[in-house]
């Protein structure tokens, strides 16, 4: 092979394989953010399939134990941010407290926090769907973190 044409071959390569499973890439999901008051805290990854690798972990509960919750206070605004593109095009967000679980919506990337004191798991899913084969997945996330809203 003519040594002058490797580094574009590795180019093309490189750029390939961008382009593979919807233009996802990286050996683990991104990583994402929980935003709130200005401050900025890291989720906690858990079950997930990326590129060709699966991996299941236990239920956000069990993957935040021995982990601090973030403090807030009642009603204010909390925003989940990734620093990624292409962005997922389904999410969901499902928040638990004392064994209830609740659907969050979200609204630009924003939620409100409740009002009534307490510790709140939430668990953020991210799918990154197909845009032309239906019901298909090229990769899926899902996030973890934990608030205890705080009397004002």
């Amino acid at each position: 092979m003519n040594e002058r044409l490797l580094p574009v071959i590795t180019l093309i390569l490189l750029i390939l394989s961008g382009c593979v499973n919807g233009g996802i890439s990286g050996a683990k999901p991104p990583k994402v953010y929980i935003e709130i008051g200005g401050k900025t805290h890291e989720a906690t990854l858990g079950t997930y399939c990326w590129g060709n690798k699966c991996v299941d972990t236990v239920g956000p509960i069990k993957i935040l134990e021995g982990k601090d919750p973030i403090k807030i206070k009642p009603g204010e605004t909390i925003s989940i941010e990734m620093g990624y593109e292409p962005k997922p095009n389904e999410f969901h967000v499902l928040q638990m407290k004392d064994g209830v679980e609740t659907e969050v919506t979200l609204q630009n990337n924003h939620f409100t926090a409740p009002t009534e004191q307490g510790i709140y798991y939430y668990s953020y899913g991210a799918w990154w769907m197909d845009e032309k084969k239906e019901n298909v997945s090229n990769g899926d996330a899902f996030y973890a973190f934990v608030l205890e809203v705080e009397s004002e």
